[in-house]
C-alpha cells in the first residue's frame, strides 16, 4: 500500500510542477493516445503501478491545465496546496459523511465550516446548510427548501403529497438567469419554461421595478454574479419587493456571493443576507478541489424538511447534526474537510485578498486588450472580462487559434447578442505576469490572423 500511495503522490505532484511548462491545451497527439485506454475488460488482477503509471504517462498529458495559472475558460480555481493535501487526507479516512455517530470528525469539522462560511460570506447566523457537489445542486437543495415553505403556508406538505393538487407556485427570475437554476426547477417539478422572466438592464441585471405584482405562493431567484459580466442583481431592492407579497428570495451566487467576503467588493453583495436561501461554489472562489458546492437557508427547517432522510437500520438519532439531514445525498465525501482547510488557513484576510486579486487581475485584462484595440463589452465589476475581436466570426476564430496556441485558455460566449471571449479570473495561482504573458499572446494571435 505505501508503495503504490507514494508513487501516486510522486506523479501527482510532478503533473502540478509541469504545468508551468505545458500548453494549457492538451495536444492533439496526447489526445489520440488516449485510445490506450480502450482495451478488453481484464480477465484477471494486473500490477497497482502499472495501472497508475498507465494513467499517468497517458491521461495526464491528455488533460486541459485547469490547476494551473492561466485557464482563464470557466470560473474555477485551481486547489490550494492545503485543500488538495486536506482531500487526499480525507480520502484516506474513507468516511461516509452522513451521520454523525457514525463519522464525528467529518460531520464536526463540517459544522465548523459552515459557522464560518456564514461569517465569512456575511450570512444570518443560525442558517442551515448543505455541502453537495456544485452550485446546481445547491441550488436544487435550496429552491427545495423554497418550494417546501411556500407551499406549507398554503397548508400543502409537497414531501409527502408531491406536487400533484398542490397550490400552484409562481416563480420569477431574472432575463439571464443561469442554467444551474433552470436545470434545478426543472427537476424540482417547478419547470424551466414556465417561469416568469423579469427584463434585464445593459449589464444583466435585473430590473427590480420590472418584478410583477406577487401573490400565492412565489419563489424569486436572483443573482449574484452575472456568469458573462459579473453583474449583480439588485438583490437589496428584489427582497424589499418580494417579501412585501410574502415570497421567498433564492440567490443564485455560484461564484458572486464571495465579494461579500472583501472589504473592496463587499458593496456588490448589499442586501443579500436579507434573502431566504444561497447558493455558492467552494471549487470556485475558495480553491478547494472538485467537487465542492455549498447551499445555504436561512429557516433550517424547511432545509430539514426537503431533505431528511431516516431507516430502521441508520443510527439518526444524535444530540449533534447529521449532515444527511441537509443533503440530497445519504453516502458522500467528506468535502467540508478541505472547506475547513482553506478557511483555516487563508483566514478572513487571505481570502480576500485572493479574491481582490484576482479581481485587480480582470481589470488589468480589460485594460490591457482595451489599449491593443480590443472591444470589451462589460464593465469589469468582479472577474469577469468579455472582448470581442471583431465580428461574430473572426472572435470565434481569434478564440480557437489562441486555445490553440496555448499560453492560456479562454472560452466563447454570446450574450447580449454578441459573441465574445469570455476571461474569467479565479485561481490563486495566477499572477501579474501570468496575465500580461496572456494578454500578449492573444494579441500576437489576433493580429497575426487575417481580417
Amino acid at each position: 500500500m505505501k508503495d503504490i500511495l507514494t508513487d501516486a503522490s510522486r506523479r501527482a505532484i510532478r503533473y502540478l510542477e509541469e504545468l508551468e511548462s505545458r500548453s494549457v491545451a492538451p495536444s492533439p497527439e496526447a489526445v489520440a493516445n488516449l485510445k490506450a485506454f480502450d482495451e478488453p475488460l481484464p480477465e484477471g488482477p494486473s500490477s497497482p503501478s502499472a495501472t497508475l503509471k498507465l494513467l499517468d504517462e497517458i491521461g495526464s498529458p491528455a488533460t486541459t491545465a485547469m490547476a494551473g495559472r492561466r485557464f482563464f475558460g470557466f470560473v474555477i480555481g485551481g486547489a490550494l496546496p492545503v485543500t488538495l493535501g486536506a482531500n487526499w487526507l480525507a480520502g484516506a479516512w474513507d468516511q461516509n459523511s452522513a451521520l454523525y455517530r457514525a463519522t464525528p470528525s467529518a460531520a464536526y469539522i463540517e459544522e465548523i465550516s459552515l459557522r464560518w462560511l456564514l461569517e465569512i460570506l456575511d450570512l444570518p447566523a443560525g442558517c442551515a446548510g448543505s455541502f453537495v457537489t456544485g452550485a446546481t445542486v445547491a441550488n436544487l437543495c435550496a429552491l427545495a427548501a423554497a418550494r417546501h415553505a411556500v407551499l406549507a403556508r398554503a397548508g400543502w406538505d409537497v414531501e409527502a403529497n408531491g406536487l400533484f393538487g398542490a397550490p400552484p407556485i409562481t416563480v420569477i427570475v431574472g432575463g439571464e438567469v443561469h442554467p444551474s437554476v433552470s436545470k434545478s426547477l426543472g427537476i424540482l417539478g417547478l419547470g424551466r419554461s414556465r417561469v416568469v422572466k423579469v427584463p434585464v438592464d445593459g449589464s444583466g441585471r435585473m430590473i427590480a421595478a420590472k418584478i410583477p405584482a406577487i401573490s400565492g405562493p412565489t419563489i424569486l431567484c436572483a443573482q449574484a454574479g452575472n456568469v458573462n459580466t459579473g453583474a449583480f442583481d439588485p438583490v437589496a431592492d428584489i427582497c424589499a419587493r418580494a417579501k412585501a407579497g410574502g415570497a421567498w428570495v433564492h440567490v443564485d451566487g455560484a461564484f458572486g456571493l464571495w465579494a461579500a467576503a472583501t472589504r473592496r467588493l463587499k458593496h456588490l453583495a448589499a442586501g443579500i443576507g436579507l434573502a431566504d436561501s444561497w447558493a455558492t461554489d467552494a471549487h470556485k472562489w475558495l480553491n478547494v478541489p472538485y467537487d465542492c458546492g455549498l447551499a445555504f437557508v436561512r429557516d433550517p427547517d424547511s432545509l430539514r424538511a426537503a431533505m431528511a432522510v431516516t431507516a430502521e437500520y441508520l443510527p439518526t438519532k444524535s444530540e449533534f447534526r447529521n449532515p444527511a439531514d441537509f443533503t440530497p445525498e445519504l453516502s458522500r465525501r467528506a468535502r467540508g474537510i478541505e472547506v475547513w482547510a482553506a478557511l483555516r488557513t487563508l483566514g478572513r484576510e487571505g481570502i480576500a485578498e485572493m479574491i481582490e486579486q484576482n479581481c485587480a487581475q480582470a481589470r488589468r485584462f480589460a485594460e490591457k486588450l482595451s489599449a491593443a484595440g480590443f472591444e470589451i463589452l462589460n464593465e469589469v465589476v468582479l472577474n469577469q472580462v468579455l472582448v470581442a475581436f471583431g465580428d461574430a466570426e473572426r472572435t470565434k476564430r481569434v478564440i480557437e487559434a489562441i486555445q490553440s496556441e496555448g499560453t492560456c485558455w479562454c472560452g466563447i460566449t454570446v450574450w447580449q447578442g454578441r459573441t465574445a471571449m469570455r476571461i474569467s479570473v479565479s485561481s490563486w495561482a495566477t499572477t501579474t505576469a501570468d496575465v500580461d504573458r496572456s494578454v500578449e499572446a492573444m494579441i500576437s494571435v489576433a493580429q497575426a490572423l487575417p481580417q
